[in-house]
């Protein structure tokens, strides 16, 4: 890996998190350059890069998931380092390793590391080698159905099929009884090729009422491994994550003590650099096992941000320039509680369907201890092509109990119109009494449906709809709500 200071940052990436990049470089007087597909910059990446590149039209295997076209972009560019974000090629040892061969660096983790932690089946086999506990499963190479029947009977039922080679909850299926292996592995199987390009599998013990904590961690080319404290992220749907906390409620210091030395062990055993995430299952007699490492920065980055008071793509960059971690182990400190919220365009009612549309009213919540990381602003167009998630809410305050009552009036003051959110259905799910008390775990959604779910209040496609004509110049140009906002500005303050 190229090492050196770093003059000018390519991000082939999109949406809040290249914007969070950006200002990161900004901040430390890096140039930031915008690898994009023809058409796709926001109006937040407009105004938050100095400069960028086209990676050309087509579909984003053409574009973001095209490692000849992001280095020739970067060599144009003139860029010295690369930072992929998350999602695309952010976990792809191929690109970290053309980085290399034309002297770009690339900020995040060795290719080898990227390689051991990207396959689940060979990260399992080595962190049992290394000590660290794992669920219960199979992990073998042999891969055909009667095999995966004799190994789910001897695991036991419920079971979990997944992907040897991805995540984000693709190729992953809960089977019940034998019953229903054969349909979940085929499924599984043609849904991991097509994502992740191998079909392999692996079987896993499925653990109820369990908890989903993750470990982040940050390793130097000198050798040094920190962590940096835990997060609870067990509220999902369709096996991703929605909300993420830190720290995690009902954790003691000793089991804290417990999962963190395991994550830095995993990090010791690659020789790790960069930041990265040792994710963990909790059961609920406290006992934990090893899921997966992502060899990345997270989404829910911000939690452990706001929480530890530190900027970890700030770190990132100053580690692949060869510095050493910036902060001493005994140095850090969780102080308050923090709240990350995912704020997706999609339709909870409707199983989570991705929901397109131009984005016609957005406003933020402010106020001590918000923040907000968007990748979106009035007038933005959302299409099907890409994740739906629009913005991060990430709240902060000295209590757990303080964090969600500043967090539930902040999703009512965020208004978003013009597509279909979460936003009702995040703030239903921060006020249920059963978050407020910590008693949650990763069937909370499904097991909560009805309270979740309430008879609705309003229409927002209606509203929307209305929303829509009202901004819209007769040339159909999408304009600002000053001169027109009060009347309808009350009406939807009114409906929440």
């Amino acid at each position: 890996m190229a090492s050196g200071l770093i003059r000018s940052i390519l991000v082939p990436n999109r949406g809040e998190i290249a914007v969070r990049i950006a200002r990161a470089c900004r901040e430390m007087k890096i140039r930031s350059v915008l690898a994009h597909a023809d058409g796709d910059i926001s109006p937040e990446a407009q105004t938050a890069f100095d400069d960028f590149v086209p990676l050309g039209a087509g579909e984003s295997r053409d574009t973001y998931l095209n490692i000849d076209r992001i280095i020739e972009a970067a060599v144009r560019a003139g860029a010295d380092a690369l930072h992929p974000g998350y999602g695309f090629l952010s976990e792809r040892a191929e690109l970290a390793r053309a980085c290399e061969s034309a002297g770009i660096t690339f900020i995040g983790p060795p290719a080898s590391a990227m390689e051991v932690m990207g396959s689940k089946a060979a990260s399992r086999k080595l962190m049992q080698r290394l000590g660290v506990p794992v669920v219960p499963g199979y992990d073998g190479e042999e891969q055909s159905i009667p095999h995966l029947e004799k190994e789910a009977e001897s695991i036991g039922y419920p079971l979990l099929v997944k992907a040897s080679g991805g995540g984000g909850g693709k190729g992953m299926k809960i089977v019940a009884s034998r019953d229903e292996l054969r349909t979940s592995v085929e499924s599984a199987q043609r849904e991991s090729l097509k994502s992740f390009g191998d079909a392999r599998l692996l079987l896993e013990k499925y653990i109820e009422r369990s908890r989903h904590i993750e470990v982040q961690i940050l390793g130097d080319a000198q050798g040094q491994i920190i962590h940096l404290f835990e997060r609870d992220c067990s509220i999902q749907r369709r096996h991703q994550k929605v909300i993420e906390e830190s720290p995690a409620p009902h954790f003691n210091h000793a089991l804290r003590d417990r999962m963190t030395g395991a994550a830095v062990a995993a990090g010791r055993g690659v020789a790790y650099t960069n930041a990265g995430t040792v994710e963990f299952i909790l059961t609920p007699e406290g006992e934990f096992y090893f899921l997966e490492m992502n060899t990345r920065l997270q989404v829910e980055h911000p939690v452990t941000e706001v929480v530890v008071g530190i900027d970890l793509v700030r770190a990132q960059i100053e580690i692949a320039q060869g510095g050493s971690v910036p902060w001493n182990q005994h140095a850090l400190v969780q102080r308050g509680h923090a709240i990350e919220t995912r704020v997706y365009a999609e339709d909870p009612r409707q199983g989570f369907l991705p929901q397109i549309g131009r984005v016609a009213v957005y406003h933020e919540p402010r106020g001590p201890g918000v923040r907000v990381d968007s990748g979106i602003d009035l007038g933005s167009e959302l299409t099907v092509r890409f994740d739906p998630l629009l913005a991060k809410l990430i709240v902060w305050a000295e209590t757990r109990e303080q964090c969600i009552d500043r967090l539930s009036a902040a999703l009512r003051d965020f208004v978003i119109l013009g597509t279909g959110t979460n936003i009702d259905f995040l703030r239903r799910t921060v006020e249920h009494p059963l978050f407020r008390s910590g008693e949650v775990g990763t069937q909370f959604i499904a097991e909560n449906l009805s309270s979740l779910f309430p008879a609705l209040e309003a229409e927002p496609a209606m509203v929307a709809a209305v929303l829509q004509a009202g901004f819209a110049r007769p040339s159909g140009e999408v304009r600002g709500p000053a001169a027109t906002l009060p009347n309808v500005w009350q009406s939807v303050v009114t409906l929440r």
